[in-house]
């Protein structure tokens, strides 16, 4: 009998089975259907020796020193600052958008922040009610930079225009004023050392919690017995998608080395115009790395694969908030994570995510009441009848 078992081993998992091991002295079984713990955050030395992450740039960052203090238990950490240029009119311009992306591409001399301000102001289509994501950039900065910059890249990584799509796509991502290019303004920037993958390795050694990879919950759930499940899968999978399935945006990932020591300035490069993929990184300007070869990956939206960002359109909402009272009403199970709770998050949100569900276990007053399959119920009878 585990006292818990959490369905999934990334941020959301791997926190919450780490706090209730060492903080509470619960038995915790951990699962995960891939073959590895991390969730997305996974990385791995490939064959040139360079450590890339399988699912894409995972960029540590916040204003949180909770949490940071938190995952410094675990790793030690890399001093960061993510940069990100985006190829546009055969040009390598700053993204965000600030003072050198404008002066760069439009071959002027503005020298300070009340200058832009003007001139994004005579560039900006007024708006009255800002509703999608192609109201947000018009209404800041125009039309000709949301089709250079915005209107390209979010057409391939949504499949849909812009205005199609809420406006929560593109408010994201600031305009600024000022030549800090920069792309997080975080207190906290930088990444795990010895990688992600370390880092949770670290986070699961307790020796009150169990790992088990490649394994789905229908395989064990009517065979190891369990107090509470704590699931941080797509909600949608949980409830037999009772409502249909919750839409995905997946991606699809081309890992290539190359024989030279660098391909790009920096470590991501956005291509929002003829490209078939949106950006390309290169692992060593995140990891420091020295190495006469380089490791690169391009990056290319999907709408079939693994499940990653939620496409956010108000009628995806309604559908998840049928779910979620379902959710609501299920005894001994909480629900955590993106997938769980159909949300985009940074990591660092999810990791609070994670810190404040624990909290709200250790506050019950009452032990959770058994989550066992019926086989689980009959052994664990059959113990105590013996």
């Amino acid at each position: 009998m585990f006292d818990f078992l959490v369905v999934g081993a990334g941020f959301a998992g791997s926190v919450i089975a780490e706090r209730l091991a060492s903080q509470r002295g619960a038995t915790v079984l951990v699962i995960d259907k891939r073959n590895h713990v991390g969730g997305n955050a996974y990385d791995r030395y490939d064959e040139a020796g360079i450590l890339i992450h399988q699912y894409g740039p995972h960029i540590f960052h916040t204003n949180s020193a909770r949490i940071f203090e938190y995952l410094s238990q675990f790793t030690a950490w890399r001093s960061y600052e993510h940069r990100v240029l985006s190829h546009v009119d055969e040009r390598l311009l700053p993204i965000p958008i600030n003072r050198t992306t404008l002066n760069e591409l439009y071959d002027l001399n503005l020298s300070t922040e009340e200058a832009v301000e003007r001139f994004l102001k005579g560039r900006a289509e007024p708006i009255e009610h800002v509703r999608t994501a192609e109201d947000v950039v018009l209404s800041q900065v125009g039309r000709d930079l949301y089709e250079k910059f915005f209107r390209g890249y979010t057409l391939k990584q949504w499949g849909l225009p812009p205005s199609q799509l809420d406006k929560s796509v593109t408010a994201r991502v600031p305009v600024r004023t000022n030549t800090d290019d920069r792309y997080f303004n975080d207190t906290h920037q930088m990444m795990p050392a010895g990688g992600y993958t370390r880092m949770f390795e670290r986070m699961l050694r307790h020796k009150g919690i169990k790992v088990m990879l490649q394994t789905q919950l229908r395989d064990i759930q009517d065979v190891i017995p369990f107090r509470h499940m704590i699931y941080t899968g797509a909600i949608d999978e949980f409830f037999d998608y009772r409502y249909g399935k919750l839409p995905y945006r997946s991606l699809h990932f081309e890992h290539v080395t190359l024989p030279q020591e660098w391909r790009q300035p920096v470590a991501v490069v956005n291509y929002p115009q003829d490209e078939p993929y949106t950006r390309v990184t290169e692992y060593k300007h995140l990891t420091g790395q020295s190495n006469a070869q380089t490791s690169v990956t391009f990056e290319y939206p999907a709408d079939s694969g693994d499940p990653y960002y939620p496409v956010p359109r108000p009628e995806n909402q309604e559908r998840y908030k049928a779910y979620e009272r379902l959710a609501n009403a299920t005894p001994n199970v909480t629900f955590i994570g993106r997938l769980a709770t159909y949300r985009y998050y940074n990591m660092d949100q999810v990791v609070g995510q994670a810190l404040a569900a624990f909290k709200r276990i250790t506050e019950r007053s009452a032990a959770p009441e058994p989550r066992v399959g019926d086989y689980a119920v009959e052994q664990a009878q059959a113990l105590r009848r013996a």
